[in-house]
């Protein structure tokens, strides 16, 4: 009897998780939560460990390859303008579903108070904002690859591939390097994800295990909206964007695509996910590595169609809470702001919550209420992040389509 595929551990290990997490939710295991917490946190160093190397070489020789096909404004065009598509949908979306069920409607702040006092939330107004995420792309690079910086890590391997791209054959050596770099750092990929099927079933062992469903019942109409808006984008309007421009099936495409997603969903993080979406689109979708190289690894860090709808879906959730009518005009800005703080989000599980608070300011809205999203923030960003990753998907497969 064969082994089962990589893709079928996966799933038959998310499915346990998932079973064991709930038989084990409200009890106190402290010896397989400890192991749980030692296995998932063993499985996301080690994708950390890779990431850093991995995006560094695989954006620098992206852009690199390019020269050969005289594609790099294009690429660049081409993946920023179906970033900007795919994330005003998602916020259209999710602007829209609050607009009609109004979630949060009839209901006081005042229930919060006790969630609310204890939570700190850093300040920040949008010129404060947008001084801050302009300071954290361009640093030192070797400060920026010593801590993990990701956002600062691509602009500069954005900056090298340029300059390998305008230097031509003179920095031959070093693209060739860069690429063995590269090469290197996806077999290290394989070896890490020989530990994914226990890393996923103790994540969400642990999400399930602990999970706090005490407000459930109040925040119960947001998180079915927020849901039912993310799956709608996820499920009908990628795939339509996908079929329209590449008429690929996407049967097809969730097909090679599970194994990301799946990781996407336990790992709530599309930068530890990052690896993985590599793989499964060079590999299982036949992405040429080029492209795959430059529009994955940026999609991590700017394309956040998930995030962006649940940050403007959860601002007229709390101005509901408040009592408050946000204008045409207000909701035009949040959908800027939005989008915005998406961009600036790092792919790390509920870094979307230091965000918000931008985009909640922005209309006025009380940045301290963001303590109410804190109990079903967790829960959702899982979904939310699994969009994400969709989205970078999509987006790769749809540039070289119109790149060719």
């Amino acid at each position: 009897m064969s082994k089962p595929s990589l893709n079928t551990q996966i799933l038959i290990a998310a499915i346990l998780g998932v079973f064991f997490g709930w038989l084990a939710h409200g009890k106190e295991l402290a010896s397989a939560m400890y192991v749980a917490n030692l296995v998932s946190t063993l499985f996301i160093d080690l994708l950390k460990m890779v990431l850093i190397p991995l995006v560094f070489c695989s954006i620098s020789v992206g852009i690199a390859n390019l020269r050969q096909h005289k594609q790099m404004h294009r690429v660049w065009v081409t993946t920023l303008s179906f970033f900007v598509l795919s994330m005003a949908l998602a916020i259209v979306l999710g602007l829209s579903a609050s607009n009609i069920f109004k979630p949060g409607a009839g209901l006081h702040l005042q229930m919060f108070a006790d969630a609310m006092q204890h939570f700190e939330a850093a300040k920040l107004t949008i010129p404060e904002f947008f001084s801050q995420f302009l300071h954290s792309l361009f640093m030192n690079p070797f400060k920026a690859l010593a801590e993990g910086n990701v956002l600062a890590v691509v602009m500069f391997a954005l900056v090298l591939g340029i300059a390998l791209v305008m230097g031509g054959e003179r920095y031959a050596i070093l693209h060739k390097a860069l690429d063995e770099g590269l090469q290197l750092s996806m077999q290290i990929v394989g070896w890490v994800m020989r530990l994914a099927p226990f890393g996923i079933a103790a994540l969400l062992f642990k999400l399930v295990a602990m999970q706090d469903v005490a407000m459930l019942g109040i925040l119960a109409k947001f998180v079915a909206i927020i849901v039912g808006t993310t799956l709608l984008h996820g499920v009908v309007v990628l795939p339509l964007l996908l079929w329209l421009v590449t008429r690929d099936n996407p049967l097809w495409f969730w097909h090679g695509a599970r194994e990301a997603l799946v990781t996407a969903f336990a790992t709530s993080s599309s930068a530890a996910t990052l690896p993985v979406t590599l793989r499964c689109v060079t590999q299982q979708l036949r992405v040429k590595p080029e492209i795959a190289g430059f529009v994955i690894p940026l999609g991590a860090t700017v394309n956040m169609d998930g995030t962006a709808l649940y940050e403007a879906a959860a601002a007229l959730f709390i101005a509901n809470l408040a009592g408050v009518e946000l204008s045409f005009v207000q909701q035009i800005v949040v959908f800027i702001t939005a989008m915005i703080a998406a961009i600036g989000a790092p792919g790390i599980p509920s870094a979307g919550m230091v965000t918000m608070v931008m985009v909640l300011q922005s209309v006025g809205l009380p940045a301290e209420a963001i303590a109410i999203l804190l109990p079903v923030d967790r829960l959702l960003d899982t979904l939310r992040t699994t969009v994400n990753v969709e989205g970078d998907m999509v987006g790769s497969l749809v540039v070289q389509k119109l790149v060719k």
